[in-house]
């Protein structure tokens, strides 16, 4: 058997925020040369994956060693400006939040000092087999809640029509 990987402890863990490059390909766009807005949702994934192996916490070590995955649950974004082909894009991610199953990350994407897109993304955790929720299991869970950084605008929540539309088709 492989050596297992050492896990951090929430001390020497990655405190600041963390950020993964990103190039922009032919495959990332439309004809115009600016990205799709759906390619947006695999840059932050790939990030927060990242983020997760940065802390010693690999997919394949969760999958195997604690039966564990996260889904996306919820997902907020806001399109500020587009990425274009060749661009250079740094995506961040950090915990904002940890609960007994579920977990919520803030992520933004830039290009430079041009800020792009921000988003909100909980993850649920999710039995490796059955693919039904449960409990973040110790030490993992201690680990990533010594991790989280306060929000910095309002979390994400459950969307309710606008006043007086609720009835409209």
């Amino acid at each position: 058997m492989a050596d297992r990987p050492r896990h951090p402890s929430p001390s020497t863990a990655l405190k600041s925020m963390f950020s993964h490059p990103v190039r922009i390909y032919w495959e990332d766009t439309d004809a115009g040369g600016v990205v799709y807005h759906a390619q947006y949702l695999a840059y932050l994934e790939r990030a927060r994956t990242e983020w997760m192996r940065a802390q010693g916490y690999g997919q394949e070590l969760l999958r195997r060693e604690y039966d564990l995955v996260f889904a996306v649950r919820a997902m907020q974004l806001d399109f500020l400006k587009p990425a274009r082909l060749d661009d250079a894009l740094q995506v961040s991610a950090e915990l904002v939040e940890c609960r007994r199953a579920s977990a919520v990350f803030a992520q933004a994407i830039r290009r430079g000092d041009d800020l792009l897109l921000t988003s909100e993304v909980r993850v649920a955790a999710l039995d490796a087999g059955s693919f039904r929720p449960r409990a973040i299991p110790e030490p993992l869970l201690g680990e990533l809640k010594a991790l989280e950084r306060p929000r910095q605008d309002k979390p994400l929540q459950a969307h309710s029509p606008a006043k007086g539309t609720e009835n409209q088709a």
